[in-house]
């Protein structure tokens, strides 16, 4: 995820805003407490398994991103009950973390691209990691808008039973429409990434861009999945969606939970609505 060291669940059981010399003590103490790597293998209804090299600490390496969030497991189950969302279909997902969800469509949904992409090293490298450790092989990023798929029987001797993966380091305040462009996603998924209100603010702007992509095709379908901690950050985010013209609904919950929880997570999945700018 984006952003200096915070703790989402931390950080929303409350209003106000800590000092960053706080974050910076606490993610010291929490790092010296728990400093370590678990490996966790989450089983999919497939009978495959994502496995994943996780820290067992909250925050390490000066981020919260290298853990595997509820909401993530929830946007991962709720994919699996919707895999014609993403099948055949470019993925981009915003704050991919560590790599829970997108791997998990990449072996359940059969998409025909999917681009992971974070901003902080730590979790790009630990990303990589994972989507090899799973059997997959990253491409490199492309320079410039990837051409057309071929047709008839080019696109047949053309198709991988893999989709193609590629990991992006994307920082939403100051990425380019054209970057955007490149990519050309079909859906944008996202999971646990509202939080803050200047990392809201951040996201938001990310989506305007997405919107003039509508100028030869359709914008992207966007899903973000959310467990809300403080419902007042939560309506800061539908409000600031409004303010700019995204409209949003909340999408039906997955209807059995497949992964284990401690607790059964609030979480919530906002379809949203980008306009057409042709």
């Amino acid at each position: 995820m984006p952003g200096r060291p915070r703790s989402p669940a931390q950080h929303e059981s409350t209003a106000a805003e800590p000092l960053d010399e706080l974050y910076e003590a606490l993610a010291g103490i929490l790092n010296e407490e728990e400093s370590t790597r678990c490996y966790k293998n989450y089983l999919l209804p497939t009978g495959e398994c994502v496995t994943l090299s996780e820290s067992m600490a909250i925050i390490s390496g000066g981020t919260t991103g290298l853990v595997t969030w509820d909401a993530a497991l929830r946007l991962a189950e709720w994919a699996m009950e919707n895999s014609a969302v993403f099948g055949d279909r470019t993925v981009l997902e915003l704050g991919s973390g560590i790599g829970f969800t997108g791997i998990a469509i990449c072996k359940t949904c059969s998409p025909k691209a999917y681009v992971f992409s974070d901003c902080h090293p730590h979790v790009l490298k630990q990303l990589t990691e994972n989507i090899r450790l799973n059997g997959f092989v990253p491409e490199p990023e492309p320079a410039h808008r990837i051409p057309a798929e071929p047709r008839g029987r080019d696109a047949e001797a053309a198709s991988c039973p893999k989709p193609k993966l590629m990991v992006a380091a994307l920082d939403w305040g100051s990425v380019t429409e054209e970057r955007l462009l490149d990519l050309q996603p079909d859906v944008v998924v996202a999971a646990d990434v509202v939080y803050d209100p200047e990392i809201i603010l951040a996201l938001i702007g990310l989506l305007q861009k997405l919107s003039p992509l509508g100028a030869d095709r359709k914008p992207p379908e966007v899903y973000v999945a959310s467990t809300i901690r403080n419902p007042d950050t939560y309506r800061l985010f539908q409000a600031e969606l409004a303010k700019v013209g995204i409209g949003w609904q909340i999408i039906p919950a997955p209807s059995s939970s497949i992964f284990l929880y401690d607790v059964q997570p609030n979480v919530t999945i906002l379809q949203l609505d980008l306009p057409n700018t042709t």
